[in-house]
């Protein structure tokens, strides 16, 4: 795949960044730069797609998000995004997956229903710039599972929705999928109070794109945030690795001291372009599309 010199992604992808910024100014948050070589806490949920790097003899990677060092920022700025490229060591070509991307992403002081507010209230604002409707629907995993098994899927309670799934159950709308089994998200998630089965957690599945943004309340209190850590299946591949859990001793060492109930997301520019321009395929998004097969 060569260079793409499809003029309406240059133009809807620069309109999009102009509008999120705006709204991210409006609303009081401080826009910070992150970095793009980190520890193992740059990484994503599966650490096994991470691409290593020999940062002066000792093992560095190329960072999947920001999360963990914008959560540390919440006590004193109280609302911080950033945006930057995503990197996935994923040997996959289809029309969903990229090796680069960009992620933007928030956290700030606020609870699960803010959370959800929020990233309503910048989709709204965005597509209302692009002059495109933003009217999402609401349902549990644990309906969504139902649904699913309705409708002739092999799948069960506490599998994770596949994505011709998420397709299946968005096809129409823009839909919330909220309350995920713990056992299968990212160890900080915060525990539902009333469900402890389940975590305080949403995706945002775009018809056609799939999920475009993975948002949660994050746990605050030290040890339950350690326990945590070392029980998620991220962990035990962190050991295999010859890692320990002093890669997220900075991270962890901050909790420490007391901290306030945050929340935060990340959104997956690329698959809110594709759903915004119609495209099939998530490389038409990219004017230099970066897979596995393809590097400029």
């Amino acid at each position: 795949m060569g260079v793409n010199l499809n003029p309406d992604v240059v133009i809807v992808t620069a309109e999009f960044l102009k509008h999120s910024k705006d709204f991210f100014h409006l609303h009081g948050f401080h826009q910070v730069l992150m970095p793009h070589l980190t520890k193992i806490t740059g990484a994503c949920e599966n650490i096994d797609t991470l691409f290593e790097v020999n940062f002066f003899n000792s093992k560095a990677y190329l960072a999947q998000t920001a999360q963990l060092y914008l959560e540390t920022l919440v006590p004193k700025y109280k609302k911080v995004w950033c945006m930057g490229p995503s990197f996935r060591a994923e040997n996959v070509i289809d029309d969903r997956h990229l090796c680069e991307f960009y992620l933007m992403e928030l956290e700030f002081e606020g609870d699960f229903e803010q959370l959800l507010s929020t990233i309503t209230d910048l989709f709204h604002y965005v597509f209302g710039g692009l002059s495109l409707e933003f009217k999402p629907k609401r349902v549990t995993y644990t309906k969504a599972i139902q649904t699913l098994q309705q409708d002739g899927f092999t799948v069960k309670w506490g599998d994770d929705i596949k994505s011709d799934m998420e397709r299946h159950l968005a096809k129409d709308n823009p839909l919330f999928i909220t309350h995920y089994p713990k056992e299968i998200k990212f160890f900080n998630m915060r525990e539902n109070d009333e469900d402890s089965t389940v975590v305080n957690s949403a995706d945002l599945i775009l018809p056609g794109a799939g999920e475009c943004v993975g948002a949660a309340e994050r746990e605050y209190n030290y040890e339950k945030l350690k326990e945590r850590l070392i029980g998620s299946a991220m962990f035990k591949r962190l050991i295999e690795k010859g890692n320990s859990i002093n890669d997220f001793n900075w991270y962890l060492d901050f909790y420490k001291n007391p901290s306030t109930l945050h929340a935060g997301c990340g959104i997956g520019v690329n698959r809110v372009l594709q759903y915004i321009l119609n495209l099939e395929n998530i490389k038409d998004t990219s004017v230099y599309p970066i897979t596995p097969v393809s590097i400029f």
